[in-house]
């Protein structure tokens, strides 16, 4: 087709470079999207439009602080694609954030959607501050002031923000209300990951988690190795690390390694999730002195040799320079982004089974889709029905990406991109441009 070969003579496309010492979020999204775009033979126009963000909003907030002080922060909503339905994705507080960042995660939920077929587009959200060094009071005048420099952007059927890094269901509860405030009437399907209280759903706080365990699950039954039988490294003990150690302790595997802020913790013979969990509990939110196994580094963690390696903390974890030192037979990445395009290729190269970002940890963005049916329905489900349908469609997405895997000869990463970016593209066709 000559719309292909246009594409890939223009300056739109490129050919993957050579290795770099850090990747930028965005170029690793995009190194993933143009691999797919050269399997669909996307034309070149289809291209562009699926590499912008359909809409990018700053925005200054200008707060008085607890001393009495002005001080402005900056706010964005990058809302990457909306032909699949409302724009979805959480809304970060760090003090380090990017727009190239939030752009990145934006078209990370576009396609974390489009695989576990939950009818939203993808957007993100960020402030450019540290919640540590901010009153409670100082946090809620920040959220209530995005909120209203964001109306005309947010909306349940607009655009639909949910907890991210460091913003939790209060944040939510604060922008709902602000939102409510501003239309005049209580609209709490604007958010998800709300209070139950105000319309929140129930198992929404174990749904990623949830959804790393049905998914690995998956990928141990396409090993051949049985759950308990399983030696399962974990990094990262927050919401999603400890739902995980959790659910798959439940289950029998054997969890030699865990970690958090304070370090790695190894136990070959496997570590006490329950004992660990209690002393997380007890000693103010960190594995800090835990005593049910050995410390480590968080870098020595992740070298472990393992059947399941479950990096659920921060991105770029699995990079050029580790890569090669990793011994699982399969990774989930709970977290987003946690191996880079270059390590990827050398993963592959090394026979290890990769569950993608954008499936594994899609288990939160499908209960925030029940969490927005039953609000705009005003009828709440029972918890196991929640977990039965979560279950449900994390399988069903994990069988249609093996098949996409299996008829092209590529990665499961690869089969996630292609199936994704057909499903919205296909959509865009059918809908057209409006001009």
């Amino acid at each position: 087709m000559s719309q292909n070969k246009d594409l890939y003579s223009s300056p739109y496309y490129k050919e993957p470079g050579p290795p770099l010492d850090k990747e930028s979020p965005f170029e690793s999204m995009m190194e993933r999207f143009r691999f797919a775009a050269k399997i669909l033979e996307l034309d070149e126009g289809m291209f562009q439009y699926l590499s912008n963000p359909v809409k990018s909003v700053t925005v200054s907030i200008p707060i008085i602080m607890d001393n009495g002080n002005i001080r402005v922060f900056e706010g964005y909503r990058v809302i990457h694609d909306n032909v699949l339905g409302p724009s979805k994705g959480g809304l970060r507080y760090t003090p380090n954030v990017t727009i190239e960042e939030v752009k990145a995660l934006a078209a990370w939920m576009t396609w974390k959607c489009a695989v576990v077929n939950v009818p939203f587009g993808g957007a993100k959200g960020a402030v450019r501050c540290n919640p540590k060094e901010l009153s409670l009071r100082e946090l809620e005048q920040i959220t209530r002031r995005y909120t209203a420099e964001m109306i005309e952007v947010i909306g349940p059927d607009r655009d639909i923000p949910a907890p991210d890094m460091n913003t939790n269901e209060q944040i939510m509860a604060w922008i709902m209300d602000t939102y409510s405030m501003h239309s005049r009437r209580t609209d709490n399907a604007v958010v998800t990951g709300k209070p139950i209280i105000l319309g929140g759903s129930k198992g929404r706080k174990e749904a990623t988690g949830r959804g790393v365990v049905t998914v690995t699950l998956e990928a141990l039954n396409k090993l051949g190795i049985m759950a308990n039988k399983c030696r399962v490294v974990i990094q990262g003990f927050g919401n999603v690390g400890s739902v995980t150690a959790r659910l798959l302790y439940e289950r029998g595997a054997r969890i030699v390694g865990i970690s958090d802020v304070t370090g790695g913790y190894y136990h070959p013979d496997g570590i006490d999730i329950d004992q660990a969990l209690l002393h997380v509990q007890e000693s103010g939110g960190t594995l800090y002195g835990f005593q049910g196994a050995e410390k480590i580094t968080n870098e020595e963690l992740l070298e472990l040799d393992c059947d399941v390696l479950i990096p659920a903390a921060l991105q770029d974890q699995i990079n050029k320079l580790n890569a090669r030192n990793i011994k699982a037979r399969a990774i989930i990445e709970g977290a987003n982004g946690p191996i880079t395009a270059n390590a990827d290729t050398i993963l592959d190269d090394m026979g290890i089974l990769i569950i993608p970002d954008i499936l594994a940890n899609a288990g939160g963005v499908t209960v925030s889709y029940f969490e927005w049916v039953q609000d705009r329905h005003g009828y709440f489900w029972t918890e196991d029905r929640v977990n039965r349908r979560l279950n449900r469609m994390m399988r069903d997405a994990f069988q249609l990406l093996y098949e996409v895997k299996e008829k092209h000869s590529i990665t499961l990463r690869q089969a996630a991109y292609v199936y994704a970016i057909q499903k919205v593209s296909d959509t865009l066709r059918i809908r057209g441009i409006y001009a």
